[in-house]
């Protein structure tokens, strides 16, 4: 009998290490096991998408969210997929994060730019990630761009723009929920929350589309709700991701699945990694190991958490994360009796 295999599907450890690292540490912590091995990049729809998709191989000059212009990264491969941020052409960041934003003008006109620039090179998939915005414009500047290329799905368009989202807010409450972030003070936040009703009776006059029934239709400060308008796809991103990298087909006949993120909570099942992968896995009926920075959540049916913090303390945890992630895998799964038959 071989040796036994495990799924290496982890999250980003934010402010501490890459999706990519952490891979490579449980990677080498089930090689010193003795243990087979099966990664797959993953991401929830957020930032880190691009990444986990491939990474970019173009760069166009949009127009950036408070003026200007910006380079933007992103991927176009040869079967027609086409990967965007739009962190890469409205990110906070650019904009001078949350104290230099101007949140009630940043747009997402270049977010417009850069999918047109997608469809034009010949994407007849275009997965658009959502994460790090620095705008609550509803949307409105990518639409006022891509208008001429809508529906922006189905078979009369002969392409298809899907929206790969993490979180759940409705239209007209992203101003509440995120604008904030962005450096909206509470009468901005008023301002773009009746732009965004404004917004969304509009969308329905003009488009017939009624994203005030549609979770979602508020990440990225409305960008989705506007996108759907046209016609694309509102699709959680982490069955996105997931179905590029051809997770369900890696977890056959795997004996474990290790996944794992910075921060466990309970948000973490909410359309983020860790629960996506979670899910899957034991819908297949497979075991599941969290290796976690820190977690508030206990052991769950089927999977077992291990938290950094509580294992190593602070300091080590913090300074020596990927050394820490490799130990525990190393123990977990040499506590695993090899050969055992597989699920």
């Amino acid at each position: 009998m071989g040796k036994p295999v495990c799924v290496i599907v982890p999250d980003k450890f934010k402010g501490s290490a890459t999706a990519a690292d952490i891979a490579k540490a449980m990677a080498a912590g089930a090689r010193r096991a003795g243990w087979e091995f099966r990664i797959r990049a993953m991401a929830d729809g957020g930032e880190g998408t691009l990444d986990a998709l491939g990474g970019p191989n173009a760069i166009s000059t949009v127009r950036a969210a408070n003026g200007g212009e910006v380079a933007a990264g992103w991927r176009l491969d040869e079967g027609g997929l086409a990967v965007i941020e739009i962190a890469a052409a409205a990110g906070l960041q650019q904009a001078g994060g949350r104290t230099g934003n101007d949140p009630v003008h940043a747009t997402t006109v270049g977010v417009g730019d850069l999918i047109a620039e997608a469809l034009e090179a010949g994407a007849i998939r275009v997965v658009v990630g959502l994460g790090g915005s620095a705008t609550t414009d509803g949307g409105w500047g990518a639409v006022e761009v891509l208008e001429s290329y809508a529906p922006l799905a189905g078979p009369d368009a002969g392409y298809a723009v899907v929206v790969a989202h993490d979180v759940f807010t409705s239209f007209t409450d992203a101003a509440a929920v995120f604008g904030p972030q962005k450096g909206a003070s509470p009468d901005q936040v008023r301002i773009l929350t009746r732009r965004l009703v404004g917004l969304q009776e509009l969308y329905l006059a003009q488009y017939g589309v009624d994203l005030s029934q549609l979770p979602g239709a508020g990440a990225a400060g409305g960008l989705a709700g506007g996108l759907v308008a046209l016609g694309a796809e509102l699709v959680p991103g982490f069955d996105v991701v997931a179905d590029v990298v051809h997770l369900r087909e890696a977890m056959a006949g795997a004996n474990l699945v290790i996944t794992g993120e910075g921060l466990l909570d309970a948000e973490s099942f909410n359309g983020k990694v860790v629960g996506g992968v979670a899910g899957m896995a034991h819908t297949a009926g497979h075991p599941v190991l969290v290796v976690a920075g820190e977690s508030t959540v206990e052991r769950r049916e089927s999977m077992e958490v291990v938290s950094l913090v509580e294992r190593f303390g602070v300091e080590r945890s913090w300074n020596a994360t990927l050394a820490c992630v490799q130990d525990v895998v190393t123990e977990h799964l040499r506590g695993i009796e090899i050969g055992r038959p597989r699920p």
